[in-house]
């Protein structure tokens, strides 16, 4: 993209849907051989040489950020191993020779920054015969100034790697395998050019204009730290951005490019290159893999089952027991019910993602409290919605975490069932008070034409109560401390856009505003049958929008599917006013002398569809379908893959009914995420999550409403996403 690519940060989805064949072979290339050559990044971001990819993939889930810099480009990127068979980049390139416009008033002495999507795509694994071949496309509806399509293939011989390849566009403009009409054209004839307002697939163009073979050799010193780069290059840089832009030529003295890259350990490298024959490059990329990820807990003591005599005839310290069991085992605000040999806990796990380790602490806890007991319930509520209920044999528990046989577990003695809630009065009620929380908040927005980065830092406070078993009062607070959104100057229509305003008033409600209440709602949550959640919510409900709303959610105990209907009335907050709302459509700004358009009344929701494949269990696809908030309508599509130690990874993208000349810049929303758990980073078991999102570009068309309490996410319990087990191995 060329204007005003913005990027989202928030502390914590266009999927990336590629159809593929993969072959393998039988055999592998030589284990034996020494020592063993790890694929590395090139300049643009991905696994590759210098300036040219190689047929290579990184392990699964490797998550590499990297950056190089000389006189005429500066790279970064961020690049993901998906699947064994899919490489995926996101990069920036600023142009430090180009300013992003021609009014200083806008953009100022920022630079000229592009935004690059890039796809690697495996077709043939390496073995004993054959090398490992790939195919990619680079800049994927991007602007044309790195846009590629190539096919490479590498093979390793000892500590050599070595690589031939075909490329067509940027990388192929040497055109030493087909001229197409390169004495012409400095583009080959290819149109170089996007359509639109970018941010579209130019399918039309791959695979097409001049193309060129390049070539390389990569090798593994016998000092492990350092390796060596030498490239033959298919591009001549007669028809680059940075030489036509500024009249200045990118001049090729020679096509071979010369690197070393200094590995620092398995986290990190430094590399420098001599490219072009007369360009210096320096380089770093940092690693770390979301296969592997995890952390060495420091967790509560497991309580040894004692033998005690019957207490049948002794009182329960029931307050201490409730403790033990939100503290050691992280049921929260239980309720406790005593039947004969059969007890009944109904609490909130607050503590662990997996719960075999809940089941596991909870199961020793009742065991020394309640010997003679035969059947523990455990029945887990999310926002007072019952999710499952865990039956746990005393018996057969006991045996299994005294060893009493091979290969005992915890889950032997353990089923899982639809929960069905005791009617009678409790033994033990955890009485409802305030749970209040005060956090530091940053978020933040890189790419923008105004500034490259902007960022709000602040104070984030909030508190709620449960008024009855489900109502539940709600607030949150922000306090503002330093920001740079004063710089985000986004004016309508400056694009040929006029929707409402209803997201790029962003400045006006962070820069603009102190203090400012985010969230204070009324929300009743309920389930209405075996497999049917709904909520009901009135309020401020987001920075933006207040209202009222509803959602009503199927869920099946284990099930693929779900399917969840949501539906709100809501108008636009006034930034001005700390309570109020918009009540003229047309009004003045006065901060870009504008007049715009508000939304001051409207109707917005979904119906969605959820879907967690068994076949393929670590991914998610969700599809909606309805009105966003700027009336627009059309379709969102989620696309999300977690690794083994949780970490998700997700891509989404909303088109709707608007054409791209109405959408604006960037053609449709589309953006991507990464929820991260923090179990697998902390030392000690926690069951809440932080989430980076990434949105290239803030546009009003494709926007959803911001809710407090999502169904599907609060009932995960009972077909397990954001909480399934860590597997690392």
């Amino acid at each position: 993209m060329n204007h005003a690519k913005q990027t989202a940060f928030s502390l914590f989805a266009i999927p990336i849907m590629v159809s593929s064949i993969v072959i393998s072979t039988s055999a592998h290339s030589d284990e034996l051989s020494t020592p063993k050559l790890t694929p590395s990044q090139y300049d643009f971001g991905g696994v590759g040489l210098i300036q040219m990819p190689t047929g290579r993939m990184a392990a699964e889930g490797e998550f590499s950020v990297s950056g190089t810099f000389n006189e005429d480009y500066y790279h970064g990127a961020l690049s993901l191993q998906l699947f064994p068979w899919l490489e995926t980049t996101i990069r920036y390139t600023q142009v430090p020779d180009v300013l992003y416009s021609n009014d200083p008033s806008f953009s100022g002495d920022t630079y000229y920054t592009d935004k690059g999507i890039d796809i690697k795509l495996r077709l043939l694994e390496e073995s004993y015969w054959l090398p490992e071949t790939s195919i990619g496309v680079r800049d994927i509806g991007g602007t044309g100034l790195f846009d590629s399509e190539y096919i490479a293939m590498t093979k390793g011989f000892g500590p050599f790697d070595a690589t031939v390849g075909f490329g067509w566009g940027y990388i192929g403009n040497r055109g030493n395998f087909i001229d197409s009409g390169k004495a012409s054209s400095v583009d080959c004839n290819r149109n170089t050019g996007y359509k639109g307002t970018g941010g579209d697939v130019d399918f039309e163009r791959w695979f097409k204009g001049c193309s060129a073979i390049f070539a390389g050799i990569e090798y593994q010193t016998p000092w492990d730290p350092l390796r060596i780069k030498v490239e033959y290059d298919g591009n001549d840089y007669k028809s680059d951005f940075a030489a036509l832009q500024t009249g200045n030529e990118l001049t090729q003295d020679s096509p071979i490019n010369y690197g070393m890259l200094y590995r620092v350990s398995n986290w990190g490298d430094f590399k420098l290159s001599y490219e072009r024959g007369n360009t210096w490059t320096l380089g770093f990329s940092m690693a770390t893999n979301f296969n592997t990820l995890k952390s060495n807990w420091r967790d509560t003591p497991k309580q040894p089952i004692e033998d005690k005599p019957d207490l049948a005839d002794r009182k329960v310290d029931l307050p201490e027991l409730n403790k033990q069991l939100a503290f050691d085992a992280g049921y929260r605000g239980a309720k406790i019910y005593i039947k004969n040999d059969e007890v009944t806990v109904v609490a909130t796990q607050t503590k662990y993602r997996d719960r075999k380790y809940a089941h596991d602490h909870a199961g020793r806890i009742l065991v020394n409290h309640f010997p003679q007991a035969k059947t523990f319930k455990i029945i887990e509520v999310a926002g007072h919605l019952p999710t499952t209920e865990t039956h746990i044999d005393a018996k057969r528990f006991t045996n299994a975490v005294q060893h009493n046989y091979i290969h005992a577990k915890v889950t032997d003695s353990t089923t899982v069932i639809e929960p069905t809630l005791p009617t009678e009065t409790p033994d033990w009620d955890t009485p409802n008070q305030w749970n209040y929380g005060f956090a530091p908040k940053l978020n933040q927005s890189f790419g923008g034409s105004e500034n490259f980065y902007l960022f709000n830092v602040g104070i984030n406070g909030g508190a709620s109560r449960w008024l009855t078993e489900n109502i539940e009062i709600s607030s949150s607070m922000y306090i503002n401390l330093f920001d740079n959104y004063d710089q985000f100057k986004y004016q309508t229509p400056p694009d040929g856009t006029d929707l409402k305003r209803v997201r790029t008033l962003v400045r006006q409600y962070v820069s603009d505003t102190t203090v400012r209440v985010d969230n204070l709602q009324l929300t009743w949550l309920d389930k209405l049958s075996e497999n049917i959640y709904a909520q009901a919510y009135v309020g401020y409900l987001e920075m933006m929008f207040g209202g009222v709303g509803t959602e009503v959610l199927y869920r099946p105990m284990n099930s693929e599917w779900a399917f969840g209907i949501d539906a709100n009335y809501v108008k636009q907050r006034d930034p001005d006013n700390i309570f109020g709302f918009f009540e003229n459509e047309i009004n003045y700004d006065p901060f870009s002398n504008r007049y715009f358009r508000a939304q001051t009344g409207t109707f917005t929701g979904h119906a969605s569809v959820y879907y967690q494949p068994k076949w393929f269990d670590d991914v998610l696809l969700k599809v909606s379908y309805g009105q966003y908030l700027a009336e627009d309508r059309g379709v969102t599509v989620d696309f999300s893959k977690q690794f083994d130690s949780g970490v998700i990874v997700g891509a989404f993208a909303s088109k709707t009914n608007l054409s791209a000349d109405e959408f604006g810049e960037g053609s449709f929303t589309k953006g991507f995420y990464i929820s991260v758990p923090f179990d697998a980073i902390l030392p000690t078991p926690v069951s809440n999550r932080g989430s980076l999102a990434w949105q290239p570009l803030t546009r009003d068309g494709g926007q959803k409403l911001g809710r407090k309490f999502e169904l599907y996410g609060g009932t995960d319990a009972r077909a397990p996403w954001l909480n399934k087990s860590n597997s690392v191995k």
